[in-house]
């Protein structure tokens, strides 16, 4: 059942660390906020200064390596997905996201540390009532053979993601996931994000991949994982490209009724597909709670499978 009314954090929460990218510390605290707010993200300075910007899909202003969310002064905040899609799976409508550096933490490379901020500040429901998108029409995007598209759901928000990387230990792997708080925290929270030591020369030379490291990032050689923990889930590189989604199409404002389905995607896929969906007024519309429906909770059906066609997407 879709709740009926808004909500925010019952306190704050802070959390520490580098950005994967910058390399720079930075800390980060989330607060509760009035309905209507949507998510805000703060910018702090040292001197005093406060850049305010909403989190929506026209306050992206790069997708290359992360989703970066700005204005018309510059970016205000880097990596914001993590945080957006523990937010959004977790049923957060309003809140402040405050930060004194220019990238969200990574934190161990996943949204776990987030959903541990939110339980830790707690949940609690607003006497405004919650609107949800509704999807009217499917809206589909090609991009340089990946493609994505937004389907009519009435009973809630699902994706359905699958990637196709020419590397044994990755290969073609597909993950469904009916996304509610239950299936987030289980199936996708703990996912790490990834990288191939063959780009690391590459990344750095363009100035991304500053602060990756084996405790927040998930690294593959020709042959093997480094990371000397091994992967959290056998499919954990589709599993974080999913949890990336989520955050992504959060921006779109409000909690959408909807199936995302994505083929090689990333950042730049997802992107292009929200904002193909709200160029279209007859794609979508704004109503009120759906009336409550018996289903099953929210699930991940995860296949895996070892040859997949050469190509380059964005890195997650």
């Amino acid at each position: 059942m879709k709740a009926t009314n808004q909500t925010t954090l019952r306190d704050e929460a802070t959390l520490a660390g580098i950005g994967v990218h910058s390399g720079l510390p930075a800390t980060l605290t989330l607060r509760p906020a009035e309905a209507g707010t949507g998510i805000v993200f703060v910018r702090t300075e040292a001197g005093g200064d406060r850049r305010e910007v909403r989190a929506d899909v026209r306050a992206v202003t790069a997708t290359e390596f992360a989703t970066v969310i700005g204005d018309t002064h510059g970016p205000v905040c880097s990596t914001a997905e993590h945080v957006l899609a523990a937010l959004s799976a977790l049923g957060v409508d309003n809140a402040i996201i405050e930060i004194d550096g220019p990238e969200v933490p990574i934190m161990d490379g996943s949204a776990d540390a987030f959903v541990a901020a939110i339980d830790q500040a707690g949940i609690v429901a607003l006497a405004a009532p919650r609107r949800y998108i509704k999807l009217l029409k499917p809206v589909r995007v090609l991009r340089d053979g990946a493609h994505g598209e937004l389907r009519p759901n009435d009973r809630g928000f699902r994706v359905e993601v699958d990637i196709a990387f020419d590397h044994p230990l990755v290969g073609r792997q597909s993950c469904q996931v009916d996304v509610d708080a239950v299936a987030f925290r289980r199936d996708l929270a703990r996912a790490r994000t990834f990288g191939f030591m063959k780009d690391v020369a590459k990344l750095w030379s363009a100035g991304y991949a500053l602060g990756a490291n084996f405790d927040n990032t998930l690294v593959v050689s020709d042959t093997r994982v480094l990371n000397p923990d091994g992967l959290r889930f056998p499919d954990e590189f589709v599993r974080h490209k999913a949890l990336d989604a989520i955050g992504d199409l959060a921006l779109a404002g409000a909690p959408l009724l909807a199936t995302y389905r994505s083929f090689r995607g990333g950042h730049k896929l997802n992107h292009a597909v929200l904002c193909a969906l709200m160029a279209d007024p007859t794609a979508w519309t704004v109503v009120p709670a759906p009336v409550a429906t018996r289903r099953p909770r929210g699930h991940a059906d995860v296949a895996a499978a070892l040859v997949a066609p050469a190509y380059a997407p964005d890195v997650s």
